[in-house]
């Protein structure tokens, strides 16, 4: 329910980002005996209620006059009239849009999966242009002037990720301080947000359920073209793996280790013939991508 009210609030407030979602407190299930449990961010805290901070306002944002009166007439939720309010919020899809994501925000007893709105259907209840132009360069770059809040959220929500060390170490009762919750990989430009290429499928999914027609304006570098010839004979599934790369502009190829990942890679910059970047993090990959390419490619010229 925190998290539900968190996507609430982004949708309406620009400056909350995923970073929000990170931590709630109390985060204890149980009490330790004879003690007050977690006290970290307390509301009502002498210190910074003496400056108005901890504090609970009002519509307008002024701190009540009596914190306490206000608290005591507060009634606690029970179970249903919790899941009353997920039931009665989940059409709007307020939840990140990441995987696990529904899972952490419902109640699996309780929650009727007849009725879970579909992970394909984006459909927004916001008013949103007709048209929307994504420029590809480096990254996907969408200008969010005119953006309204949750088409805005929407986006960079398909450039993050759940963290799987916050949810390893909360599995384990250790801390989780300066451990996301979520990872975005989204960039907030003072113009424009950044995605990474990858997304762009994701995006134009995203349009079109929403009936926005998108506009591509495609900034890519072309690199220059070069004259090289593959040497090398592919096994049929390395074949396979290169004719379903070539159907694509972008993709990733995945496959087990010595199946000849590098090999195709090799082929793959024969038939593009183009100037091409090998990125590798470790000087072993660096040393087996050379000798893969110049072995396998003629007239080849490679620099480091």
């Amino acid at each position: 329910m925190g998290a539900r009210i968190i996507g609430l609030t982004c949708d309406r407030i620009r400056q909350l980002s995923l970073t929000s979602y990170d931590r709630f407190f109390p985060n204890q299930d149980t009490l330790p005996s004879g003690g007050f449990g977690n006290l970290i961010a307390l509301p009502l805290q002498k210190v910074p209620r003496m400056h108005d901070r901890s504090v609970f306002v009002d519509e307008e944002g002024k701190a009540y006059q009596n914190q306490w009166e206000l608290l005591s007439s507060v009634d606690k939720m029970d179970n249903e009239q919790i899941q009353a309010v997920l039931d009665r919020t989940r059409s709007e899809d307020l939840s990140p849009d990441l995987p696990l994501g529904e899972e952490i925000l419902t109640d699996p007893e309780n929650s009727k999966p007849w009725e879970n709105k579909s992970r394909d259907d984006q459909r927004l209840t916001c008013p949103l242009p007709s048209q929307l132009t994504v420029v590809v360069a480096n990254m996907l770059f969408i200008e969010k002037g005119k953006l309204p809040q949750q088409l805005l959220n929407r986006l960079i929500r398909l450039a993050a990720f759940q963290n799987p060390e916050f949810y390893k170490a909360q599995a384990l009762r250790l801390s989780v301080w300066d451990k996301p919750r979520f990872i975005s990989c989204a960039e907030n430009l003072e113009q424009y947000i950044a995605l990474p290429r990858g997304c762009l499928e994701a995006v134009q999914r995203l349009l079109e359920q929403n009936k926005v027609t998108i506009i591509i304006d495609d900034k890519r570098t072309l690199g220059e073209a070069i004259q090289v010839s593959f040497t090398k004979t592919l096994r049929p599934e390395q074949e396979e793996a290169l004719k379903a790369m070539l159907s694509f502009d972008m993709g990733i190829l995945h496959a087990p280790t010595a199946s000849g990942k590098t090999v195709v890679a090799a082929a793959l910059i024969a038939e593009r013939k183009v100037s091409t970047l090998i990125l590798v993090h470790r000087s072993e990959l660096k040393k087996q991508c050379q000798d893969s390419v110049v072995n396998a490619v003629e007239d080849v010229s490679v620099s480091y």
